[in-house]
């Protein structure tokens, strides 16, 4: 049985914490071991009910641990308006904010209710348009945002001229796409944070590989059985080549509340697909900060003037 390495939380007494995709899975992993820590858990979901189910886990594994819901679909922009409406209405500063959820490879091309590429849509603008939606709070709280990237950033490229695949759809160029978008977003936050004063710190994290729910059965993306890779993940995680959903959530849990992490890093297992989490090298995709800089002007584009910094 692989043994999951242990990274120990500082206290979060007092904290508010916001954490996309924990209904289940490596989410749900990392909103458990904040609110452990003593942290506040608000964990916006699609699925009311998967949200509940997700959230009384955690209360039963974290006694005394306060954990709510929120309603957000990041394949929709006023889905991610209405969310982001509601907090800043209730005002309460948030210290940590992780942009974990994600959507990858469905079996066609489909699009965000807004017109966008979904993987594109989903991964990068949706966290894109919640991050800047939460700026006046993120700021107050002097926030640590982490953006959870993926292997496959490590190669690839932007498509300049069709963001939104439209001409020619690759699943996988276009999903490398959306995680490399999500890593060249968290630089560049970081950097308008530090030239602005914002007081924010942003940092990358990917979990690896394990046997998450990404490739599993899921109708409404039109997958109707799990893909062969999810199987040869199981086998590899049993045989500890791989990591577990357990092991896969801590670079994020390292990236958001090591005493030790500052603004612009990178997180990830030591051995790229499994193990122990650590400091990891930028991997080439995510060098450029022109690119960084260009991007930030095209989503804003995209998502309109009413999530704009």
């Amino acid at each position: 049985m692989t043994r999951t390495p242990d990274t120990s939380v500082p206290d979060l007494t007092g904290k508010l914490a916001v954490v996309t995709g924990a209904s289940d899975g490596i989410g749900e992993v990392i909103a458990t071991r904040l609110a452990h820590a003593g942290a506040e858990v608000i964990m916006p979901v699609r699925s009311a009910a998967k949200g509940e189910s997700a959230a009384a886990r955690i209360r039963s594994q974290a006694p005394g641990a306060k954990v709510t819901t929120r309603t957000l679909d990041l394949s929709s922009l006023d889905s991610v308006a209405a969310l982001t409406d509601q907090l800043n209405a209730e005002g309460r500063a948030i210290d940590v904010l992780i942009n974990n959820a994600g959507v990858m490879t469905p079996p066609n091309r489909q699009e965000t209710k807004d017109g966008h590429e979904l993987q594109f849509g989903t991964n990068h603008l949706g966290h894109f348009a919640l991050t800047l939606g939460l700026l006046p709070l993120l700021r107050e709280g002097g926030a640590r945002v982490t953006h959870q990237t993926s292997i496959a950033a490590r190669s690839g490229e932007v498509n300049w001229a069709d963001l939104n695949w439209k001409a020619s759809y690759d699943v996988m160029k276009a999903y490398s796409q959306s995680k490399i978008a999500v890593a060249l977003f968290a630089r560049e936050l970081d950097a308008r944070s530090r030239a602005a004063g914002w007081g924010i710190s942003s940092n990358m994290s990917h979990p690896g590989v394990s046997p998450t729910n990404l490739l599993a059965a899921q109708p409404g993306m039109g997958r109707d059985r799990e893909t062969g890779g999810r199987r040869m993940i199981r086998v590899l995680s049993r045989l500890g080549i791989a990591g577990t959903v357990d092991s896969a959530a801590l670079p994020a849990v390292m990236a958001a509340t090591d005493p030790a992490s500052q603004g612009d890093q990178f997180y990830g297992p030591k051995r790229t697909i499994g193990g122990p989490p650590a400091r990891q090298t930028l991997w080439t995709p995510m060098q450029s900060m022109d690119d960084a800089r260009r991007l930030w002007e095209e989503s804003e584009r995209l998502v309109g003037a009413r999530f704009a910094a």
